[in-house]
């Protein structure tokens, strides 16, 4: 009898059988348990000779059930998610052994031939499962053994670790890198620093959206968007895949013609200087990007800190909902070109959004933004994030990972060049060896190192001292100023590259070195270095070739970031050809070489553009004048004729100016008659 004709007795239909796990043996197709069934007591022959052809049975089984099943979404997706509980090695070694000894229970009672013919079958059987099961152990990849199904902790490490992506380049290599600059979602959202220091009642309190008149935003992980919001609608921004090579994805964003349209109107809107032509312009556009940055700027200059912070999620609530399926915040992979202009929008709102959140007292999540800006490229580096990644760790206390990252960067980066970071890991050294939890030897042998470092790193940068204790406020010892070795000449001799860096460093960190335990180990270390410029070290003659070879000049991310920072002492430490130069906040110092997508059309500007006030008093009086001459009309003849006319006009008015000069008298005073007169009598 057919397995249709038992399912028809039973009175049940196809897809419809109660599934018993106990009695499903994976060796064996529908049909051979169908007639299983049918011979219940002639249980010898179940697992001797399987049928000839089960396996295209099965197949077909297999391939008219997932025919029958598309059309049901809800079944495939079951079936994708049990698919692993029913393929599971340690299952499919202990089900046989189950199934296979109550047959072995049920045969004892037959004939012996047949029961040995079973046993050699089973053995056969549990053989090939083993087999089977060393292949899939050796084909996993990294050779990691399969492990129970129970601990989960240990199957997500095995999910992640061969298709996890690192930050690994060819340039910087290096397994723990990872560990330093990974980036973590939940890390950069802010609310997860401040439950972690206020509790999660403090900072949420009794926020419980209003269901009625609510809107609904896209889900993000940067921003939480906000109901006071304007409602959201596609500003003309998308990003695409430029190319993918060597596993490193390279992406760009790109303009419609609408928002080219709104580009040009805000371009036309900044060099009016009207803040107000740029609100203007917001209303009708909500989330176009450079105006939301640019006003942004205005705001926090009216000490409008709210607003601008407001204004800058908003941004970055635009270009994340316009992001490539493939672009990643946290695999280190996605690189963004800071060439094009369409891409240093987002630079710059990851940049604000970083300092907002480091001026709220979130340098934990500043440090993850940092992280994210140095990930989209990090051989270039367009802001410069070097100089600030140093202080973010020092802030958050995230000491192991600052050394880590100076250990393993300093190879091809030289970050030992940088007084940042000669200063900064030396501090980390010194704030471990205080550690009270830590190993007394442990915690000795830090103190002696960074004592080591922060010796060098003042023989190499002498003028940092001077500077340093002036904004902390601390008046250092007479055998300190009196020497030549800190006084005046040392900050006098900097290369202005140098300068620049000393400064910056200095402006940022000086709260960090106002503690009490860390002056006194400054004090020491000053001292010894003293000791060993007088004793003639020769490291300090090598350091202070280093310095008149190189610091020369900074490159331009290096302006670009003093720029940004908006520190006071680096500022006014930058090179004329930057000064001079009109930087605009929304895109300060664009790269020489940009590479530009579409072009403003060329604007035609009425009258001269670098009249001078003479010309432009003459102009008042005359309208038809002309200071350089210009071409008014086509022809030759008409340009000479407008130059005659013009000479006779400035003549005619220079004779006009020149005998109304002469023509001018001035009025005495009226003499009085009674010169003894009493000023305060009335008249």
């Amino acid at each position: 009898m057919s397995t249709r004709a038992l399912r028809r007795l039973k009175g049940k239909q196809r897809g419809q059988e109660a599934l018993d796990l106990g009695d499903v043996s994976l060796g064996d197709s529908p049909e051979e348990q169908a007639e299983g069934d049918e011979d219940q007591p002639d249980t010898a022959n179940v697992n001797v000779s399987p049928p000839a052809n089960s396996k295209g049975s099965s197949r077909k089984a297999k391939k008219n059930k997932a025919q029958k099943n598309v059309s049901n979404i809800y079944e495939l997706i079951c079936d994708a998610e049990n698919e692993t509980e029913k393929n599971s090695p340690d299952e499919d070694a202990e089900k046989p052994d189950k199934t296979n000894g109550k047959d072995n229970r049920d045969t004892k009672k037959t004939d012996p031939k047949e029961t040995e013919e079973s046993t050699k079958s089973l053995a056969g059987n549990r053989l090939k499962k083993k087999k089977k099961k060393k292949k899939t152990k050796g084909t996993s990849e990294g050779g990691q053994e399969a492990v129970p199904e129970d601990n989960i902790d240990l199957l997500l490490e095995n999910l992640e670790q061969p298709n996890g992506l690192t930050l690994q380049n060819e340039d910087c290599g290096g397994s723990d890198r990872r560990s330093v600059l990974h980036v973590e979602h939940r890390n950069l959202n802010p609310e997860t620093e401040l439950k972690r220091y206020f509790g999660a009642r403090a900072v949420l309190g009794d926020q419980r959206p209003r269901q009625r008149n609510r809107q609904f935003h896209r889900s993000t992980w940067m921003t939480s968007p906000k109901d006071s919001w304007p409602r959201f609608s596609r500003p003309g921004i998308s990003m695409s895949l430029l190319q993918s090579k060597d596993g490193i994805h390279y992406f760009t964003f790109e303009h419609s013609r609408d928002y080219q349209q709104v580009q040009f109107k805000f371009l036309d809107a900044v060099e009016s200087m009207d803040p107000n032509n740029i609100v203007a312009l917001l209303q009708l556009n909500p989330y176009h990007i450079d105006s939301l940055l640019q006003l942004s700027d205005v705001c926090r200059i009216q000490d409008d800190q709210e607003m601008a912070r407001d204004l800058i999620e908003r941004t970055l609530y635009s270009f994340e909902c316009a992001f490539h399926p493939l672009f990643s915040l946290t695999s280190g992979t996605s690189r963004l070109d800071y060439l094009r202009p369409e891409n240093r929008a987002f630079y710059l709102t990851l940049y604000k959004r970083m300092m907002f959140l480091e001026k709220r007292g979130c340098p934990r999540t500043a440090f993850e933004y940092c992280k994210l800006i140095l990930s989209l490229d990090p051989d270039s580096d367009p802001l410069c994030m070097l100089l600030l990644i140093d202080f973010l760790m020092l802030r958050s206390r995230e000491y192991q990972s600052l050394l880590q990252l100076y250990q393993d960067w300093e190879e091809h980066r030289n970050l030992s060049q940088l007084p940042n970071f000669a200063f900064s890991t030396a501090l980390c050294c010194f704030h471990l060896s205080q550690q009270e939890d830590g190993d007394p030897e442990e915690r000795e042998r830090q103190r002696r190192k960074a004592g080591q470092m922060l010796q060098n790193a003042l023989i190499m940068f002498p003028g940092v001292l001077m500077p340093l204790l002036d904004l902390c406020s601390v008046q250092p010892d007479a055998s300190v100023t009196s020497h030549a070795f800190f006084g005046p000449k040392s900050q006098i001799g900097q290369p202005p590259a140098l300068a620049e860096l000393v400064a910056l460093y200095v402006g940022r960190t000086y709260n960090l070195w106002r503690e009490a335990a860390v002056m006194l180990w400054l004090e020491e270390s000053v001292t010894e270095v003293l000791c060993r410029v007088d004793a003639q070290d020769p490291l300090v003659e090598e350091c202070q070739n280093k310095r008149k070879q190189r610091y020369q000049s900074a490159p331009r991310n290096i302006h670009r970031h003093v720029l940004l920072s908006e520190i006071k002492e680096a500022t006014a430490s930058l090179p004329l050809e930057v000064t001079t130069q009109p930087v605009m906040s929304f895109d300060p110092l664009p790269p020489l070489d940009s590479v530009t997508s579409y072009t403003r059309p060329e604007r035609h500007h009425v009258g001269a553009s670098n009249e001078s006030t003479l010309s432009l008093f003459f102009r008042s009086l005359l309208p038809n004048f002309n200071f350089q001459g210009g071409q008014r009309q086509e022809d030759d003849m008409e340009v000479a004729r407008a130059g005659q006319e013009l000479n006779q006009e400035v003549n005619r008015l220079m004779v006009a100016m020149r005998d109304m000069l002469a023509n001018i008298r001035f009025q005495e005073p009226p003499r009085e008659d009674n010169p003894y007169r009493d000023e305060e009598e009335w008249d």
